[in-house]
């Protein structure tokens, strides 16, 4: 039986790990890069003491406000992500060129991960390759290096220097919350 992806799964989860974590300001600037309907920037706002400005980036249209359409990877790589203070990664999967993208370009501020894989779901190479995997270990043995993932993914996170990680999980969806100084 196939699961069909379904959006915002455990949303009192994404929203609750959001709300403890995001800065109090007077006006708050977030991407969310993978914004679908904006369910989740929505609910927020009406809990949020202060503005919120969010730049919204995604595949396709899904509501009537005003979304960046495209590959959100082009986005990270051309906004300037000094002005932002949260970037929002709620994706299907691991979001890993996303992620390098704001390291490379040392965001400083709060970041949103969603991570989902599947059950002998393969990991992206250039993050195995990050930690010490070489390439021809991988392919010899894809799916030994696909166990743990998201042990793999802290790991990978703590060579960017980020030590706290707030997690909340379910299932094979784990939400992650972290700020980068």
């Amino acid at each position: 039986m196939n699961k069909v992806r379904t959006d915002n799964s455990y949303l009192g989860d994404k929203i609750a790990l959001r709300l403890s974590m995001i800065p109090v300001k007077n006006t708050l600037r977030v991407i969310d890069a993978y914004s679908g309907a904006g369910t989740i920037w929505k609910n927020i706002q009406k809990k949020y003491s202060g503005k919120i400005l969010i730049t919204k980036i995604d595949q396709e249209q899904k509501d009537d406000s005003f979304v960046f359409i495209g590959d959100n990877v082009k986005y990270l790589t051309s906004l300037n992500l000094d002005k932002y203070d949260v970037i929002d990664l709620d994706a299907y999967g691991v979001p890993y060129e996303q992620l390098k993208i704001i390291f490379e370009r040392s965001f400083r501020g709060t970041v949103f991960v969603t991570y989902i894989q599947s059950f002998a779901g393969r990991l992206n190479v250039g993050l195995l390759e990050d930690l010490g995997y070489t390439k021809k270990m991988i392919d010899k043995c894809p799916t030994l290096f696909g166990k743990n993932g998201l042990v793999k993914l802290t790991h990978w996170l703590s060579l960017h220097g980020i030590n706290h990680i707030t997690i909340r999980s379910h299932e094979r969806k784990s939400y992650l919350g972290f700020v980068i100084k």
